[in-house]
């Protein structure tokens, strides 16, 4: 499935070391999964986890959700090694913390040798001012933003509205949008406050996310609600094509629906809405 086609509503965190967490996982209503090598896993356990890990996406049964690992960035002890353990193996993505600039994807593609597509996490200062160069890199999918690690580094508050850090999210969005990948979201940490999770899902996509990075399995329910296209939505995507397919029939350039002018371009945003509750609708099955 094309990267872009395929929804990321939710993008649930998984230790790689835990094997009853892997298990359920498979059972669990997210788009993707990040099974993580990084800061799940203390650094006495990551050789267990790469084994654990790696056993298990061998067995499969993970469906049509996403597969992306995120590794130990290079400069550490454990990176290359996290890279060999799962190179071959059953998944979608690997995903790259603190990406700095393109040279870190190319090091990582030497390492994993095959065309497997890579992940960036955007996650320090040095990353977003490179985020269009990033987002060209040729073997990239797409970003996660990593929005704790980079309020750390910025020094910034982690206020309810995200305004320290708004420049940033806006910058990987167009960086990616440039270059037609996927951007997520970053988590959100309060994992029993379902009304500040949904407020900030709504914001993530009222800019222009594809979906939510995810800490607890409570979350799901709610990134999957607010990043799938609305009943209405849905319907209103209908009539534009209809009414605009219909005026061209007549020879007509623009259509008008409920009082508005309805142009091609909007028409090509009714398909991707379409398209989108189409794909929703395929993981189910």
């Amino acid at each position: 499935m094309d990267e872009r086609s395929r929804p990321y509503r939710s993008v649930l965190y998984i230790p790689g070391s835990k094997e009853r967490a892997l298990e359920k996982a498979r059972g669990l209503p997210v788009d993707a999964i990040i099974f993580d090598l990084e800061d799940a896993v203390a650094p006495d356990a990551k050789e267990e986890a790469r084994e654990t890990l790696r056993k298990e996406l061998d067995a499969g049964g993970y469906g049509n959700k996403a597969r992306l690992v995120r590794v130990n960035g290079l400069e550490t002890a454990w990176g290359a090694a996290d890279i060999a353990a799962v190179k071959g193996g059953e998944f979608d993505g690997l995903l790259l913390p603190k990406v700095g600039g393109p040279g870190d994807l190319d090091r990582a593609a030497e390492l994993l040798g095959e065309d497997t597509p890579l992940w960036a996490m955007m996650e320090t200062p040095r990353g977003i001012l490179n985020a269009a160069a990033i987002a060209a890199h040729p073997r990239l999918a797409g970003f996660v933003a990593g929005t704790n690690d980079l309020a750390k580094e910025l020094g910034c508050a982690m206020r309810a509205d995200r305004l320290p850090m708004l420049y940033a999210l806006e910058a990987m969005l167009m960086a990616a949008r440039a270059e037609g990948k996927v951007a997520v979201d970053g988590v959100f940490n309060h994992f029993r406050d379902d009304d500040g999770l949904r407020a900030e899902c709504e914001q993530g996509r009222d800019l222009g996310f594809d979906g939510k990075t995810l800490i607890h399995p409570a979350q799901v329910a709610t990134a999957n609600a607010v990043f799938a296209p609305a009943a209405e939505d849905i319907e209103m995507a209908r009539r534009q094509i209809e009414a605009f397919d219909q005026a061209q029939a007549r020879g007509e350039g623009v259509a008008v629906v409920d009082g508005r002018i309805v142009e091609n371009l909007h028409v090509e945003t009714a398909r991707r809405t379409l398209a989108k509750a189409e794909a929703i609708a395929a993981l189910a099955h």
